[in-house]
């Protein structure tokens, strides 16, 4: 027998048929453009409810409800949120993000020796006041260049310094032995050796060169010459002097040939005048008095800066 509607109550005819509840793959309900404020809350909402819909084993009661909801207001009423792409996320879709500044550069490692350092046998430009107070002597040994006289060295390094031992010794033995040294002419030549030798040439922390010295009151700031050993201070073989920032290679030259020069039994000397290069025997340490840097006995043609 055909159902006949039934007339709505207010005489304006008969009332919609009754709209079953929506299926999982509904999709005859339309769109509309969504109100501010409420989009967020229908998609999540009308979401939540078609999972609990096409859940097995839903009680049909549930069903019931929506369909006495849907004869009160008829779902192409309801405000609906627009459909996104399938490769927006819709919980970043409608926030805001603030971006996150980048960290700031870091700064140069202070400690960090540079080339012509490592050439010197540093390892690290950190100077500690205080250091072991033991030594040990570089091992090995490296042959004279040139002919008689020989004058052999030994090397050492006090123990606990951040100091390449062969690479020191390669540095000194280079100083010594350049023809702008106490060999030149062939006037002699420089041997090392890990055993006795005349000559020891010593690095020493600030505090214990200032001890081997005999000469607290330096602070470790001052090189010397004490007996065998020419005592050359960490402190000086990093940072040079400010007349000398600039080579610092030179200044660790200067000091090399300057204490071996007092164990070759060579006093001080003086600027001999405002410009001319600095006697290799005067105490360039304490301040250049007007002369140009010098590192050797004989400068011979001035050299770039190393570095």
């Amino acid at each position: 027998m055909e159902r006949v509607p039934r007339a709505a109550a207010d005489g304006r005819g008969p009332r919609p048929e009754r709209v079953g509840a929506p299926s999982c793959n509904d999709r005859r309900v339309s769109a509309r453009v969504p109100i501010r404020g409420t989009s967020v809350a229908a998609v999540f909402g009308g979401a939540a409810l078609l999972a609990f819909l096409c859940t097995p084993g839903v009680a049909p009661s549930a069903r019931g409800l929506v369909d006495a909801l849907a004869m009160s207001r008829p779902l192409a009423s309801l405000q609906t949120a627009p459909v996104l792409p399938d490769d927006v996320d819709p919980f970043t879709f409608f926030s805001t993000t603030t971006p996150i500044p980048a960290a700031p550069p870091s700064a140069p490692d202070a400690a960090a020796p540079s080339a012509a350092d490592r050439a010197a046998g540093i390892g690290s430009r950190s100077v500690e006041q205080t250091g072991s107070g033991e030594f040990d002597v570089v091992p090995g040994s490296a042959a004279a260049p040139g002919r008689e006289p020989v004058r052999t060295v030994r090397v050492e390094v006090e123990r606990g310094l951040p100091v390449d031992g062969a690479g020191f010794a390669d540095f000194v033995l280079a100083t010594l032995n350049d023809d702008r040294g106490w060999g030149h002419d062939g006037a002699m030549t420089f041997a090392r050796t890990d055993g006795d030798a005349p000559i020891a040439v010593v690095l020493a922390s600030p505090e214990t060169s200032a001890e081997l010295c005999g000469d607290l009151g330096s602070h470790g700031m001052l090189s010397c010459r004490n007996g065998e050993r020419a005592v050359l201070t960490f402190h000086r073989w990093v940072n040079a002097t400010d007349e000398y920032a600039d080579n610092a290679t030179g200044y660790r030259q200067y000091v090399v040939n300057h204490e071996v020069g007092h164990a070759l039994g060579h006093g001080h000397e003086r600027c001999p005048g405002p410009g001319e290069p600095a006697p290799v025997m005067q105490q360039q340490t304490l301040g250049l008095k007007g002369c140009a840097q010098n590192s050797w006995p004989h400068p011979g043609e001035p050299l770039p800066s190393a570095g």
